[in-house]
């Protein structure tokens, strides 16, 4: 019985380790880990480690972190990589929308979800078909992967030049594989694995010629210009 079906608007607790948890909990970790490449990051780049964990704790969202200390670590100014840092952080507006038709949840729980609302706690929420699955998935995802990343922030900043160059360690691949994961059982039927092989096309193309992050932004708005045409009939 579903938390609306028995009168509980909001389930708080999962019955146990539900799909929903256990996915919400492995993208967490896989996540999670990947906080160490930007604690080293940011401190190789010039930021000491408390203001490393602070853009963690406060931003919250890693393709604006990452953004935001590629400009600093590039000699820009902070006005420049916060307004790359924004620009990367557009799309979170956008999924607050989305989660917040799709999960319903009270008003007074709307602010505090909007700091959970990244890319793995929404990819985790609408993966789910059970309304209180997806309320699980969100807040396993968001509240796992907010711990674990800046846990391993704290943890590669204070490890900075020692652990060398972050990405030896694999841990971006890990990150890409648990968006693979999630993505993977989406694409039923011709429409979303078109999608994703245009969106897969357009960010390889551009790549080599833009800053890093810019390539999700493009590639977002040519698939979205791209599924409303078909929508309204066209050929793209």
């Amino acid at each position: 019985m579903s938390a609306e079906a028995d009168g509980r608007p909001w389930p708080w607790l999962p019955d146990g380790f539900t799909p929903a948890v256990r996915m919400g909990l492995s993208i967490a970790v896989a996540v999670g880990l990947y906080g160490i490449s930007f604690g080293a990051l940011a401190v190789t780049a010039g930021l000491d480690v408390w203001q490393a964990c602070a853009l963690s704790a406060l931003m919250f969202t890693g393709g604006s972190q990452f953004a935001f200390i590629g400009v600093i670590g590039g000699g820009g100014t902070g006005a420049a990589a916060w307004a790359a840092a924004t620009l990367l952080g557009v799309r979170n507006g956008i999924y607050g929308m989305q989660i917040k038709a799709l999960l319903r949840p009270p008003a007074r729980l709307i602010p505090v979800m909007a700091q959970f609302t990244i890319d793995e706690s929404t990819a985790t929420a609408t993966a789910q078909d059970d309304h209180d699955e997806r309320v699980r998935g969100f807040w396993t995802a968001g509240l796992g992967v907010y711990l674990l990343w800046n846990l391993f922030t704290l943890v590669g900043a204070l490890a900075g030049d020692a652990l060398g160059d972050p990405r030896q360690w694999g841990l971006d691949g890990a990150a890409v594989a648990a968006f693979l994961g999630l993505l993977w059982p989406r694409l039923r039927g011709r429409d979303p694995i078109a999608i994703a092989v245009v969106a897969a096309v357009v960010t390889a193309l551009t790549l080599p010629l833009v800053p890093p992050g810019i390539p999700v932004l493009i590639a977002a708005a040519v698939t979205a210009a791209w599924w409303a045409i078909r929508r309204s009939g066209g050929t793209p």
